[in-house]
């Protein structure tokens, strides 16, 4: 199986395609599995860069625009699904490229997750009723190690661990030794990260934001709101959402919309960036180049025969 990660906009779609064409050539037919947590939602399409029609080139492509955004997704869902469509592709011979840039989805997919227990609801009522200061004061005592990992202003990280921790008695960090479900000791991974300069990165975002704009973006954030979803929901707060809400409320002016998700987008790519450079194994190959056809078609190449040749 091979595996495409790096930041939003670095190619990792056209890279999958370009490297499932080369393996098609060879023998083996490829398909491409969805690790972005954006693209899984059927609304999403355009501001999450789901692939259209024509950039998938003909090869299929799984766990894409398959899930409602009135539905509160998760990583262990994905990993879940993800898994069987892997199983299926290696009963069928064909061979998965999975290909996203969502941490949290690989890193639960190959390491399995922590069998945390069902949160006690008065439990997290109580925590997430606590101010900023008092929860992280909370979880100083009662979870001293997490307390000094997290960021005191992560809110959601913060009321994570302190919830678990007086719900089970147990700190996230153990339930977390106890990981279950992973498939990276079951599969011969060829994965790669595109890291590549950041100038670059933050060029591609900027353009792409506008090409969703002028492609509809705003039309995409006005029929989401149409179903009065909850605020809260993935889906309604992925980046873009907020931003062209509050311009088709009136809040802000539309360059203004545009040049907000643009910030927000390179933030985001800021993130994963760092994610990918220093969290998946020290082994795993960096691209650290900017890509364009020839350079994707040459990658694509290299990684086959990486590949093939085991």
């Amino acid at each position: 199986m091979a595996l495409i990660a790096g930041p939003t906009a670095s190619g990792k779609s056209a890279l999958a395609v370009a490297l499932a064409k080369s393996l098609a050539g060879t023998g083996p037919e490829a398909i491409v599995v969805n690790a972005d947590a954006s693209q899984v939602y059927a609304d999403l399409a355009i501001l999450s860069a789901r692939p259209t029609v024509g950039e998938t080139g003909g090869v299929p492509h799984r766990l894409f625009g398959h899930v409602d955004g009135a539905e509160a997704y998760n990583a262990a869902r994905w990993a879940g699904e993800a898994r069987a469509v892997i199983a299926g592709a290696h009963a069928a011979g064909e061979v998965p490229i999975l290909v996203g840039g969502t941490g949290l989805y690989l890193r639960t997919l190959l390491n399995g997750i922590a069998p945390v227990p069902a949160i006690d609801p008065a439990v997290r009522e109580e925590v997430r009723a606590l101010s900023v200061d008092d929860a992280h004061a909370a979880l100083a005592e009662a979870d001293a190690g997490a307390a000094a990992r997290l960021n005191p202003a992560d809110t959601t990280r913060v009321a994570r661990a302190l919830e678990v921790v007086r719900s089970t008695g147990r700190t996230l960090a153990e339930w977390q030794e106890a990981r279950e479900g992973g498939i990276a000791g079951d599969i011969a991974l060829a994965p790669l990260i595109l890291l590549p300069p950041r100038d670059w990165l933050r060029e591609r975002c900027d353009r792409r934001l506008v090409r969703m704009f002028d492609a509809g973006a705003v039309e995409e954030v006005e029929a989401l709101l149409a179903r009065g979803l909850d605020p809260d929901l993935p889906a309604m707060r992925a980046i873009g959402v907020p931003q062209i809400a509050a311009f088709l409320r009136g809040e802000t002016g539309r360059s203004e919309a545009l040049e907000q998700a643009q910030a927000a987008t390179r933030q985001y790519a800021k993130r994963q960036y760092t994610w990918f450079r220093h969290q998946p194994p020290a082994d795993w190959p960096r691209h650290e180049e900017s890509l364009n056809i020839d350079s994707v078609n040459n990658l694509a190449i290299i990684l086959r025969d990486r590949m093939l040749t085991g």
